[in-house]
C-alpha cells in the first residue's frame, strides 16, 4: 500500500468535473514535486492527464502497455504503440519532472492488499461554481456486463480467421465449458460478429488473464499490445507462420472450425466422465 495518501475533500470534487480537478491536483504536484505521476488511462483519465501536463509544462506519455525503471539512470522507460500500433515505442522524459503516463487498465498485475497503513494528509481545498461554469445535470450509469474482460481469468478470442458470426458460436461454447469469456480482434468487431465491448487491443481493452486462447488470430501488432501480458496464451491458426505463435506458450496448426469442435468434444467426454 501506498507510505502517503494526500487527501482533498471538497464539495466541488463531489462529481468529477475536469476544472477543479485540474486545479486540485495541480496545486498537489507544484507542492510536492513528484518525479512520476500515473493515471489510469480510462475515460476520465484521458480527460485529467493531458490538461494536467500542460499545467506542469511536461510531456505526457498516454495509454502505456508497460513501465519499468531503467536501471543505470533511474528514470521512468514508457513503452506504447506507436505509428498507427504498427511498432512498440519506449518513451524517456530524462529532464522534465514529473515524468507523466497514462496506463491501460488490465495492463498491470493487482499484488495483493498487504498488511500496511499509510499516513493521510489532508489539504484544504475551496472552488466556486462561477470559478467552475460546468454543472452535472443527470448522471446515468451504464448497466454493468456480467463480468468485465479485465476481469477474465479465461479469454477465448477471435480474429478474421473465425469467419463470420457463426463462427463465433464455437467459441461461445468453448468460453462456457471453460467458464471463461469471449472476446476478439478489432476486424471482429468491424464486421459485426462481436460487440465493441468484446474487443482487445490497442483501441480495445486490455487483458492480463490466466489463459488467453487465440482463434484465427494473425497476431498483429495492435491486437498483441493488448493481451501479450497474459499469464498462458494458447494459438490456433492454419498458417504456421502467423505472428501470434512468436508469443504463444503453444501452438496448433490446422483449422479451427475442425480443432475447437475436438477440443469441446474431449472437455464434454471428461466432463460426463466425472
Amino acid at each position: 500500500g501506498a507510505d502517503k495518501v494526500y487527501l482533498i475533500e471538497d464539495e466541488s470534487l463531489r462529481q468529477y468535473r475536469t476544472v477543479p480537478y485540474t486545479r486540485a491536483i495541480s496545486y498537489l504536484i507544484e507542492k510536492y514535486r513528484p518525479g512520476i505521476l500515473l493515471m489510469g488511462a480510462t475515460h476520465l483519465g484521458r480527460d485529467l492527464a493531458p490538461r494536467l501536463s500542460r499545467r506542469a509544462g511536461v510531456g505526457l506519455t498516454a495509454d502505456c502497455t508497460e513501465l519499468t525503471i531503467d536501471p543505470a539512470e533511474k528514470i521512468l522507460l514508457q513503452t506504447r504503440p506507436a505509428f498507427g500500433g504498427n511498432v512498440m515505442a519506449t518513451i524517456a522524459n530524462r529532464y522534465s519532472r514529473p515524468q507523466m503516463a497514462t496506463v491501460r487498465p488490465g495492463v498491470m498485475e493487482a499484488f495483493e492488499p498487504a498488511d500496511h497503513t499509510g499516513k493521510v494528509i489532508r489539504h484544504d481545498f475551496s472552488m466556486s461554481e462561477d470559478e467552475i461554469g460546468v454543472k452535472v445535470l443527470e448522471v446515468v450509469r451504464e448497466k454493468k456486463k456480467a463480468v468485465e474482460l479485465s476481469e477474465s481469468r479465461i479469454i477465448v478470442a477471435g480474429g478474421r480467421g473465425v469467419g463470420d458470426r457463426d463462427g463465433f458460436t464455437l467459441l461461445e461454447e468453448l468460453a462456457g465449458l471453460l467458464g471463461g469469456e469471449v472476446a476478439g480482434t478489432r476486424v471482429a468487431v468491424e464486421e459485426g460478429w462481436i460487440p465493441p465491448e468484446r474487443q482487445v487491443g490497442q483501441t480495445g481493452s486490455s487483458v492480463r488473464p490466466e489463459l488467453y486462447i487465440a482463434c484465427g488470430i494473425s497476431g498483429a501488432i495492435q491486437h498483441r499490445a493488448g493481451m501479450m501480458n497474459s499469464r498462458f496464451i494458447v494459438a490456433i491458426n492454419r498458417d504456421a507462420r502467423a505472428p501470434i505463435f512468436q508469443v504463444a506458450d503453444w501452438g496448433i496448426v490446422g483449422d479451427l472450425h475442425e480443432v475447437i469442435p475436438e477440443i469441446v468434444r474431449q472437455l464434454k467426454t471428461g466432463q460426463k466422465g466425472l
